[in-house]
């Protein structure tokens, strides 16, 4: 049920950010650097300056440019800001004369990174999507490799190219090879894509040689964004063998600019879909590890997918057991994507490469064939969790494509 706030757009059954939610960014005005700051409806509040005046219940954790010394100070910590601030913004709180004059409306906000990226590692957890994949490059018998209903496949990105939604992306530029081709040629990607995604953030860290549990792994997820991990197909298509993914997912990753607290979406908790093959222990969990979250994409303005968290055959949870299980050291602001999360049919696949079935079937996109990403269209990922009277949304996650830039 939807909690009331004094802040009267944060009452807006259709709005994104009630008192519910209360997530997590960064921002600055012409008057304010950037900073720590929490939606509540079409405002946000300035907690820098919040936890300067004493109101927060914390000290020098929230001075910063980035939620990362919070999210390092654990899951008690987590609890007790949210709920501070659920107290100081509810319908009845006493202290909204303090409160109400460090609200900045969204319209004079430019909002940054949220967090520092130490390490980001990307997965390949949405079965329907890796089925696809597989279908088309090694036909239905083979289409998931091996050990995919096994373990999370995933592969080690680039922190230093995720950037907040808003920023424009360069079309990369790489070396590829056409299949009658005698020798690869190099030139600006031919076939760049998206890719629908959710980022699980990791709050508290783990030392090297010390594997956790699905339990632990869980409490050690501080919150969520969507994440689109931008794709050159032609790219990938020649360099991919034999270690998988490298320049055709390296040039950028996009989140969106507000963290949802894993606090925020617990009552929409769901079960992960039915295992095909029994997992080994280490990997077994006794919670519901996924989310009800409705996904969408748009192109230009126009929906071309939607589908749903739920689809993830491994939860974050999951995944960050696995990674870690090796004794691989996890740290505070590491981001693991989701891999693509489609549905069972093609108006909920999460990447064009699926959408066209790798561009033998042009989308209609307002009445004009496409295919991949042309120079200056903007793709946008949308989501949402739908509860009684209110939703928790992330902000959409949005970039627009530039030209490739001129290789020397």
């Amino acid at each position: 049920m939807l909690k009331r706030s004094w802040t009267e757009s944060a009452n807006d059954a259709a709005g994104e950010f009630p008192l519910n939610n209360l997530p997590y960014g960064v921002f600055s005005t012409e008057s304010l650097s950037p900073r720590c700051g929490v939606a509540i409806g079409e405002m946000i509040l300035d907690v820098a300056r919040l936890e300067k005046d004493g109101l927060t219940g914390t000290e020098d954790l929230l001075q910063n440019a980035s939620w990362n010394k919070l999210m390092a100070a654990g899951p008690s910590v987590w609890s007790g800001l949210r709920q501070r601030l659920t107290d100081l913004l509810a319908e009845a709180a006493s202290d909204r004369d303090v409160v109400e004059p460090l609200l900045v409306p969204m319209t004079d906000a430019t909002l940054h990174m949220p967090l520092e990226v130490a390490e980001y590692t990307d997965f390949y957890a949405g079965k329907q999507h890796a089925q696809n994949v597989g279908t088309m490059f090694r036909g239905p018998e083979n289409a998931l490799p091996p050990n995919w209903l096994h373990i999370p496949i995933g592969y080690n990105g680039r922190a230093s190219t995720v950037v907040v939604s808003g920023t424009d992306i360069r079309r990369p530029v790489g070396q590829t090879k056409a299949k009658d081709a005698e020798m690869p040629g190099f030139g600006p990607c031919k076939r760049l894509d998206i890719e629908l995604e959710m980022g699980a953030i990791v709050g508290t860290p783990s030392t090297m040689g010390d594997p956790v549990t699905t339990t632990r792994a869980q409490e050690m997820i501080f919150g969520y964004v969507l994440l689109n991990d931008w794709s050159a197909r032609d790219l990938q298509a020649w360099e991919y063998q034999p270690l998988g993914p490298f320049q055709a997912k390296a040039f950028a990753t996009s989140i969106s600019p507000w963290i949802v607290t894993r606090q925020a979406l617990a009552p929409f908790a769901v079960d992960t879909p039915e295992r095909e093959k029994e997992l080994l222990p280490y990997l077994k969990a006794d919670f519901p590890g996924n989310y009800d979250v409705t996904l969408s994409v748009e192109m230009n303005g126009h929906r071309i997918s939607r589908t749903n968290m739920r689809e993830l055959y491994y939860s974050a949870a999951q995944q960050l057991t696995h990674h870690a299980s090796s004794g691989c050291a996890m740290r505070t602001g590491d981001l693991l994507g989701s891999g693509t999360i489609s549905g069972p049919d093609p108006s909920s696949y999460g990447s064009l490469l699926e959408m066209t079935w790798g561009g033998e079937n042009p989308l209609d996109l307002a009445g004009e064939p496409r295919t991949f990403i042309e120079d200056g269209d903007t793709l946008t990922l949308k989501g949402h969790a739908q509860g009684d009277g209110y939703r928790i949304g992330f902000g959409a996650c949005t970039g627009t494509i530039l030209p490739a830039p001129n290789f020397p």
